[in-house]
């Protein structure tokens, strides 16, 4: 069962997907509009789809807007079928397109088959603030670039992403990445976490937050 946002100014569209989906069990919310929906709020969801002529806003604009902050499969819904329209959702960040008009067993395979693929990779991948994560290698990458980290400094970032947004003192994330019996002191975490800065804020992203008189955390 899964959250999913539809977005289509087409009535009729919109409740033939939302009956098509809830037979799947998921939990399914309609708009038709993107309108006064807050950005964070895209966040929420498992899987977005999204109609690309749209009044407000056009779907590819949307896309690009939330792409940045959402990590789930974003699919569009839509009549056009030229090949350039579908290379264009596709470069904006969509990860599928479904032309109009289509068949329940489509739609359902599609958002499945998206929805599982998510599942599997969220065993192996992790992403957060720009910054994604190879668990099983054990890498960082930008904008799929490979950010070199020492091992330790990988550690420090995996742990303060896989408890983003809380607070941790110097202490706690040296315990975290060595245990306890390791002879050094948590001051070493001061210099990582600014190796750390230095290399990722080439790439422009600044994922680790001071907390003053406390620690680090990811944000």
């Amino acid at each position: 069962m899964a959250n999913i946002l539809i977005i289509d100014d087409e009535p009729d569209i919109l409740a033939l997907v939302n009956n098509i989906l809830s037979k799947d069990h998921h939990r399914v919310t309609i708009k038709t509009s993107a309108r006064h929906m807050p950005l964070n709020e895209y966040s929420t969801f498992d899987l977005i789809l999204l109609d690309v002529m749209m009044p407000d806003i056009d779907g590819f604009e949307l896309c690009t807007q939330i792409r940045d902050i959402v990590d789930c499969p974003i699919l569009f819904l839509t009549a056009k079928s030229m090949e350039t329209d579908i290379m264009f959702g596709l470069s904006v960040g969509a990860d599928d397109y479904i032309v109009k008009p289509f068949r329940a067993g489509e739609l359902k395979a599609r958002v499945n088959a998206h929805l599982r693929r998510e599942n599997r990779e969220k065993n192996h991948m992790l992403s957060a603030s720009g910054v994604k994560f190879n668990l099983s290698a054990k890498e960082i990458f930008v904008d799929k670039e490979k950010i070199n980290l020492t091992k330790s400094e990988y550690q420090i970032c995996e742990f303060l992403a896989r408890n983003k947004g809380q607070v941790f003192s110097k202490e706690q994330i040296y315990e975290s990445v060595y245990g306890y019996d390791r002879e050094s002191d948590s001051s070493t975490i001061t210099e990582h976490v600014k190796n750390i800065r230095n290399k990722l804020s080439a790439r422009e992203v600044s994922p680790i937050e001071t907390v003053w008189g406390i620690g680090y955390k990811w944000v």
